[in-house]
């Protein structure tokens, strides 16, 4: 959420944001509901405090006559205070609805484009891998090494469902021991989060109102997050941290879920697109600097690229366009590996920063050196995300025998072995 005196001022950049975004928001509506809550707001003061120096007069006035009239007088006061409280809370309703609504505006470096498509490569690592065979695909390699049950997993969980198994499960846990002895020797404060979280929880980190059908809920109206940042954002959701403790940098891992809508018929066989999957994710809160969080931004893309480097993936950066943000979203990266079985780049790492978009919304404060609070700004991007990253492992690493290469910084976890077979 922006602030309401930013957008006043700054109408016509709003508006500009939007367009670039390609989300369609009415700020001359919410400019307007705005004007209606400020007038009926300064109504309701006065006419509380005309009701407590009414009540303050009657207390002491002697005049049975006088008195009855004051009365009458403070009961004309008091039913139009309750007529404007009714009013004012109708207006404040549509109000918090239409901020909601408003998006961040993007930086100045985000390309014009209106999907993924629009993206546009930052640099690349690494050499494409050229086989003397046909390579498989993972879901191919995940089967005949018995590495991934994919046909009990659909009779246990139903569609995109799947069991790992054998090597197939240890490369996970090996991926999240890796990342996460990584990311604890940056200085970063590992923490498991919860995956059931409260609506507050998704308003405050920006996923609703517009992403509710992508979510699971249960049926005491709280929700599986999509992604670990939800509940690590809320840990501090209300309060006011002290200045000398930011920056604040978290790896947190979670379970994960995501109903996938609008994604039938994409990746409906394998790992690289499911209902339910585990992510580490990095999460920063720091001081109120766009310096800082352009700094922070690139460090966090960079703690991925050097791990990325280390696992000897083949992969690039793309730099999101305007219609690839979401909401709170102000730049946005992707770090994508090369898939050879797909000839070209997926997903693996999105890598945010949203100034105080998130934390406006959530209440976390720091008193700066000039006693004036104000709103942290946050900052997240994926780590290792299980199960894309393993996709990505076991196609680049493939044999022709077809077994798997086990990563050099990765063998340690297997025992030291080097061979998936």
């Amino acid at each position: 959420m922006l602030d309401i005196k930013f957008i006043r001022e700054n109408k016509d950049i709003i508006k500009a944001g939007a367009k670039k975004k390609h989300i369609e928001v009415d700020v001359d509506a919410l400019l307007s509901a705005d004007e209606k809550r400020l007038e009926l707001l300064s109504r309701v003061e006065f006419l509380r405090s005309e009701q407590n120096k009414m009540n303050n007069s009657i207390a002491t006035e002697k005049d049975t006559a006088l008195r009855s009239q004051m009365i009458s007088e403070m009961k004309m006061v008091k039913d139009e205070l309750v007529g404007k409280e009714e009013e004012l809370k109708s207006v404040m309703s549509e109000w918090q609805g239409l901020m909601l609504q408003i998006p961040n505006v993007p930086d100045m470096s985000v390309p014009e484009g209106e999907s993924d498509e629009d993206n546009q490569e930052v640099r690349s690592w690494g050499e494409i891998p050229k086989f003397d065979f046909e390579p498989k695909d993972h879901v191919t390699l995940l089967e005949s090494l018995d590495l991934a049950d994919f046909e009990r997993g659909t009779k246990v969980s139903g569609f995109r469902g799947y069991f790992m198994k054998n090597d197939g499960a240890r490369l996970f846990f090996a991926l999240w021991q890796y990342f996460l002895d990584y990311f604890i020797s940056q200085g970063y404060t590992p923490m498991l989060v919860p995956s059931l979280v409260k609506r507050e929880t998704l308003f405050g980190t920006g996923y609703l109102p517009q992403g509710e059908e992508d979510l699971y809920k249960t049926q005491d109206g709280d929700f599986l997050a999509g992604t670990a940042e939800v509940a690590t954002m809320s840990y501090y959701a209300g309060e006011i941290i002290p200045k000398e403790l930011l920056t604040k940098k978290i790896i947190a891992f979670s379970p994960c879920f995501r109903r996938e809508a609008g994604s039938h018929g994409k990746d409906v066989k394998g790992i690289i697109r499911v209902h339910e999957f585990f992510k580490l994710e990095q999460v920063i809160l720091c001081e109120a600097n766009h310096e800082t969080s352009v700094k922070l931004h690139e460090e966090i893309t960079a703690h991925v690229e050097h791990l990325m480097q280390e696992l000897e993936i083949p992969y690039h950066v793309v730099v999101n366009c305007g219609g690839d943000l979401g909401l709170g979203q102000v730049k946005k990266y992707d770090i994508e590996a090369w898939m050879p079985s797909q000839n070209k780049y997926r997903e693996t790492h999105s890598s945010s920063y949203f100034h105080d978009f998130q934390t406006r919304r959530l209440n976390i404060r720091y008193k700066d050196e000039n006693g004036k609070m104000n709103y942290v700004h946050s900052l997240n991007n994926t780590a290792c995300a299980t199960s894309r990253l393993p996709a990505a492992i076991l196609e680049n690493y493939q044999q022709a025998d077809g077994t798997i290469k086990i990563p050099k910084v990765l063998q340690k976890y297997f025992g030291d072995k080097d061979l998936i077979s």
